[in-house]
């Protein structure tokens, strides 16, 4: 009766190889979701701002109208020095309070690639996790 030949157990050269060729596919993979995902980040925000800057564009040249529109009808009962100095104060009131706002929203955004570091992270956590198995 023959015995079935034990499957060999992997060297210690053959799992330094194998490690180095999964933590360099690892590496590698891990980069090209970095890059997919800040690229995929760039062309949001290209296509934003590009909105953004239209429409600023076109109400710049509402909001010139209508200020000017302002000062022309607090002129028929204010002089029009008082008439400009008040539609002034308002606009720079007005605009105190947008830089304030479009601040807190810019402290909001994240550019970090979320995905991936949760990736790593999982990836840390699992390769030390099996150190530690393996050392027992």
């Amino acid at each position: 009766m023959s015995h079935p030949a034990k499957p060999t157990e992997p060297t210690v050269p053959e799992l330094m190889t194998r490690l180095s060729e999964q933590t360099s596919r690892l590496v590698r993979d891990e980069m090209r979701l970095v890059q997919t995902e800040l690229t995929a980040k760039a062309k949001q925000g290209g296509t934003s701002a590009g909105l953004l800057g239209a429409g600023g564009i076109l109400a710049w040249f509402g909001f010139g109208a209508l200020i000017a529109t302002a000062i022309l009808g607090l002129a028929l009962v204010l002089p029009a020095w008082a008439a400009g100095l008040i539609v002034t104060a308002i606009l720079f009131i007005a605009s105190a309070i947008a830089a304030l706002l479009g601040k807190k929203k810019m402290e909001q955004l994240s550019p970090a690639p979320e995905r991936t570091i949760t990736n790593v992270n999982r990836d840390v956590a699992e390769v030390k996790e099996h150190s530690h198995r393996d050392n027992s």
